[in-house]
């Protein structure tokens, strides 16, 4: 068996997609994805390529989003020369995409390797600058909806519309191998197919195998129409400014972001009373905005609606760092869109650390967060939170609305596999977590699909493919099983300390805390090293409580003081 299909990322979890086919005449991989969420799995972006670089004949892109796209400069970094190919749109967004990326990394690591410093740690390198970028984008050839090309000797490849964001797209390859054609479809991210300002998902009908994405395998969305959205979002808008304000909505900088600024738009038009100026504190979504003013014409409408963006008064972009830090002086109502979505990167975070702490601030939540990341620590209820190496108390609104997602919920999913049939080989489901992954084999198997043929593969298992059967191949992932889609030791601790800081700060006094902080230690095996002041005043304030029992004591609340520390 020649054909080999293995999943080197969005397996057991949703980030990091890149799916290596290899067959007797080349290799080529479909995405080359970012990973996001625990630290586990963003170390694996630092980690050499669990493939050889040198082998691999062409990229097939499937949209811009950075877990899709975020690890193509290091593929060139590390010598890859060869195609890419994508749509128009989706090779302009990862023009800006890609730029942002790099910037982040490398302020990111900068304001690490600060910290390293103080704390004698070595220094780390960027995973790839933005002198990689270039390069990249010069390796890009576009390709058209429905155009079938031969990027290769004994593969043919087609581009579907996914309806997910602008320019995505599902991928059909046939892959001769043996003689013998063997039809692979990977989805990409589906949209809903209710998106007022994409195109409804499409693909070809009989192929052999899918890998089918599962993001929201486990839930049943709403249908909701652009007004009910609307009104949905009218209400959280009123809610924040009666709580009075601001309204901070991490936002996915490319389309998420562009979608919500129209329909906030569209609800201080219609509701006067709730009108604020809206900053987009967003380089990456600035400039996203302007390829939506170039390639968003939307056929099915006839018209390109992100038009109202190019001049709107009360929106306001903010390109320079010191824009985005003079916000902090606004104490009128307003919005603040920041990237990025899962609040783990970009200046959300800032304005997450200054904003978390008052009462009168609502976090809107409006995306799908992965596990490990701070947007899901914070929607999980969250009293503490770690942002950039600092403690903050969380006592902002924060709030969810899920009607903005970008992708197919269960019923969508199924309804889009429904109508490829027949599927002759197997299902490969992957981009879902664990539950996500489950819930949607169980809703197939519902469906009619015998569950042998629906397939949960780890990350970089690997498959040995013929038109109906898919093979295991040996080979050990990177990750322990299981550990790519849920929080990893590095969460659980972020969460007990900030477990120890909330109970530390609920003790009744400074003598108490001494004493916790002696169990702790003892339950940790550590000396107990209990301040002898404190348990000079625990054993005063239990003689004293003793006394009382017995008749009373006569000592003023002066003389009941614990002595000062030493």
């Amino acid at each position: 068996m020649s054909l080999s299909l293995a999943f080197h990322g969005a397996a057991e979890c949703v980030t990091g997609s890149c799916a290596l086919v290899a067959f007797d005449g080349g290799r080529f991989l479909v995405d080359c994805g970012l990973f996001q969420g625990s630290k586990s799995l963003k170390a694996l972006n630092y980690d050499p390529f669990p493939f050889d670089v040198a082998s691999i004949d062409a990229v097939f892109l499937t949209h811009a989003h950075i877990d899709h796209s975020g690890l193509l400069p290091k593929l060139v970094r590390a010598g890859y020369h060869g195609p890419i190919y994508a749509t128009r749109a989706t090779r302009d967004l990862c023009e800006v995409m890609l730029a942002d990326a790099a910037e982040i990394q490398e302020g990111d690591v900068a304001h690490l390797n600060r910290r390293n410093q103080r704390r004698g740690v070595d220094p780390v390198a960027p995973i790839y600058t933005v002198a990689d970028v270039a390069p990249t984008l010069r390796l890009f050839q576009t390709v058209k909806f429905g155009e079938l090309i031969e990027p290769l000797p004994g593969v043919q490849a087609r581009w579907w519309p996914a309806g997910h964001l602008l320019g995505a797209a599902s991928i059909e390859v046939v892959v001769m191998d043996d003689g013998k054609p063997v039809r692979l479809l990977f989805s990409g991210d589906l949209g809903s197919g209710h998106q007022p300002l994409l195109p409804s998902p499409d693909g070809p009908v009989g192929v052999d195998h899918v890998i089918l994405e599962s993001t929201y395998g486990d839930r049943v969305r709403e249908d909701l129409t652009p007004e009910a959205r609307r009104r949905i979002l009218t209400e959280e808008v009123r809610q924040a400014k009666a709580a009075g304000g601001p309204l901070l909505m991490p936002a996915f900088a490319v389309g998420r972001a562009q979608e919500l600024i129209l329909d906030l738009l569209a609800v201080m038009r219609d509701a006067p009373e709730l009108a604020g100026d809206i900053f987009l504190d967003s380089p990456l979504a600035i400039e996203a905005t302007d390829v939506f003013l170039r390639r968003g014409w939307n056929v099915e409408a006839d018209e390109n609606p992100y038009l109202e963006l190019r001049h709107a008064p009360r929106l306001h972009y903010l390109m320079r760092p010191q824009e985005s830090d003079g916000l902090e002086r606004l104490r009128d109502w307003h919005v603040i869109l920041a990237g990025s979505g899962m609040c783990d990167a970009g200046r959300i975070r800032r304005h997450l650390k200054r904003l978390l702490w008052r009462r009168e601030t609502t976090v809107l939540i409006t995306g799908f967060q992965a596990a490990g990341t701070l947007g899901r620590v914070l929607l999980e209820g969250r009293r503490f939170v770690r942002i950039q190496g600092d403690d903050v108390r969380v006592n902002a609104r924060i709030r969810q609305m899920d009607a903005y997602s970008a992708h197919a919920d269960a019923v969508g999913l199924t309804a889009w596999l429904k109508a490829r049939e027949p599927v002759a080989g197997k299902v490969f489901l992957i981009h879902g977590e664990p539950d996500a992954r489950l819930g949607l084999a169980a809703r197939l198997s519902a469906a009619g699909r015998d569950e042998q043929t629906i397939i949960s593969p780890g990350l970089d298992q690997a498959y040995a493919l013929t038109p109906r059967a898919a093979e295991p191949l040996e080979g050990g992932g990177r990750l322990t099983p299981g550990l790519a889609g849920r929080p990893d030791w590095r969460n659980g601790r972020a969460e007990l300390l900030g477990d120890i800081n909330e109970a530390l700060q609920g003790a009744p006094d400074d003598a108490a805390r001494e004493v916790l902080i002696a169990r702790l230690r003892t339950a940790l095996g550590l000396s107990p090293r209990l301040n002898v002041a404190a348990a000079l005043a625990q054993a005063f304030t239990s003689e004293g409580q003793g006394r009382s029992k017995q008749g009373g004591s006569h000592e003023t609340g002066a003389d009941r003081r614990p002595p000062a520390r030493s």
